[in-house]
């Protein structure tokens, strides 16, 4: 993978920023770069890679798949979200039949693409809000699907999974299902081809369905409360990948031309201000993948335990380690898309400013870089709906009980230092949790809720520097000390913000 997004991909890569996707009558036709990259995918067998070698998958686990979504987003982003839609299938696999699982999931593994439907010009952030009309045909014995779509990644995709109200009358997420729709049925149009600020080679379309013949995947009326959350989970590990990749192809750019660039009679990577920012940007980056491949690592446990599942009947304990591997996983991803895009966005930045004037142009990529980070923090999922789905694990002490099982782990003695910091971090973070709960306000929480959240980030991607640094100190001793610098002031800073905050002084906040 690393050969083909650094050749094939890397090489189309401004080409296809250029040219886009082009909107044809009611269809999309690709860049003529993002073909060439697909049809490199397929020869090299790089479909369907989380599927089982009965569908023509490569069963591998999640984790190296997250790798390989990460050096494809390093040298084109936009593509990464069409080859990356791939993993919608993981949802079709877990929730369709078994007769969808033959007639579907072998189309993907050789190839075809996918998208998610679940965003409308009324309902954003608030999928509750779905229209889309689904009606059952009793004539021709399927589902009818009507209505509009928009931002809809990918939106010509050959198969589609889309969330549609099959519930007459209601208003409300009890009323949604989940539906699969093959482009080869129709009765899906694309109205239009978003003008965006990124990720060019993506099209974002805005769908049109017109009596869409379709079937439904699941049970109804669990679309929105299970299956979109198992789905989004997944784009959200997907994003997560994305960011630490454009951050990676940011911080390379950021160091190459610092070691090249001389200003005052020396190159500018000698010099402080410099050299501030750009081992910043590598800590950032460094705790960043750390927190992403731990919650790769959790899914990958549960879902190991969910095939066996298939097969026969789990043991007590078996249950019991599916369950805490799910409950692990669904309480890191908010923290993996949450601040490994901000991260993202701060990196690209960085890496733009190191460039100087140059870094305003189009001539140097990191342009595309910076343009394509900034939709990381915005969909799938926007930074703050990231802290509304982590703000529980704060409340519950999960996070809490992860930091002091890290502080029993064993590190090196170089690393013991951190590992103390890392604790003390601990301590402020759990003095600021019982603050605001002892004020029992439901306004004071929802306002401490990023500061919480990010301060919970912060010490458990410390801990897991400590852990990469006490494994390869060549790697990242440096970055750990860095890190561990960095946050301190960042939790500390976020502990007198919340410490600070009174039943009076919240009407400061409240915005008319």
């Amino acid at each position: 993978m690393g050969e083909i997004a650094g050749t094939t991909i890397a090489d189309n890569a401004e080409g296809v920023d250029l040219e886009g996707p082009h909107h044809e009558g009611d269809r999309v036709r690709y860049a003529s770069g993002t073909a060439r990259n697909l049809e490199a995918m397929v020869q090299a067998g790089m479909n369907g890679m989380t599927m089982p070698r009965r569908y023509n998958g490569l069963n591998f686990p999640i984790t190296p798949y997250t790798m390989c979504a990460e050096l494809v987003a390093a040298s084109d982003a936009g593509f990464g979200n069409i080859w990356s839609l791939q993993d919608c299938i993981e949802t079709l696999y877990e929730f369709g039949d078994e007769d969808q699982h033959s007639r579907f999931i072998p189309r993907i593994c050789a190839g075809e693409t996918m998208s998610m439907d679940l965003t409308e010009p009324d309902a954003g952030s608030d999928l509750q809000s779905v229209m889309l009309k689904a009606t059952f045909d009793e004539k021709e014995n399927c589902w009818r699907l009507n209505g509009v779509k928009r931002f809809i990644t990918n939106g010509d995709a050959d198969l589609h999974l889309v969330l549609a109200r099959s519930e007459e009358g209601t208003t409300d997420g009890r009323g949604l299902s989940m539906f699969i729709y093959d482009k080869r049925d129709g009765g899906v149009n694309v109205r239009r081809i978003e003008n965006k600020l990124g990720i060019h080679g993506s099209p974002t379309c805005e769908l049109v369905y017109k009596n869409a013949k379709a079937e439904l995947c699941g049970m109804r009326k669990m679309g929105l409360i299970k299956y979109v959350m198992a789905l989004m989970n997944g784009a959200r590990l997907g994003i997560a990948a994305q960011s630490v990749g454009i951050s990676q192809a940011a911080y390379n750019e950021g160091l190459a031309y610092a070691r090249d660039r001389e200003q005052f009679g020396k190159k500018i990577i000698t010099l402080p201000a410099v050299a501030d920012m750009l081992s910043l940007m590598k800590a950032k980056l460094d705790a960043g993948r750390a927190l992403l491949y731990q919650c790769a690592r959790y899914v990958d446990v549960y879902k190991a335990l969910d095939d066996i599942a298939r097969e026969r009947k789990l043991t007590p304990e078996e249950r019991t380690e599916q369950k805490t591997y799910a409950k692990l996983a669904d309480s890191l991803t908010p923290l993996a898309k949450g601040m490994n895009s901000e991260y993202c966005n701060q990196n690209t930045f960085d890496a733009l400013q190191i460039h100087g004037g140059s870094g305003f142009m189009m001539d140097y990529p990191i342009q595309r870089y910076y343009r394509d980070a900034r939709i990381t923090n915005i969909y799938e999922g926007t930074t703050q709906l990231q802290v509304v789905a982590a703000i529980r694990y704060v409340t519950n002490g999960s996070y809490l009980a992860q930091m002091r099982e890290f502080e029993q782990a064993e590190v090196s003695e170089a690393v013991k230092p951190l590992q103390a910091q890392a604790k003390a971090l601990a301590d402020l973070f759990e003095q600021a949790v019982e603050h605001v709960k002892e004020a029992q306000s439901q306004e004071m929480q929802d306002l401490c809720a990023r500061h919480l959240v990010e301060m919970a980030a912060d010490v458990i991607m410390l801990h897991l520097l400590c852990y990469n640094a006490t494994q390869q100190p060549e790697l990242f001793e440096k970055s750990a000390r860095v890190y561990a610098r960095f946050v301190t002031a960042e939790v500390q800073k976020h502990h007198t913000w919340v410490m600070d905050l009174t039943a009076e002084a919240l009407a400061d906040y409240r915005c008319e």
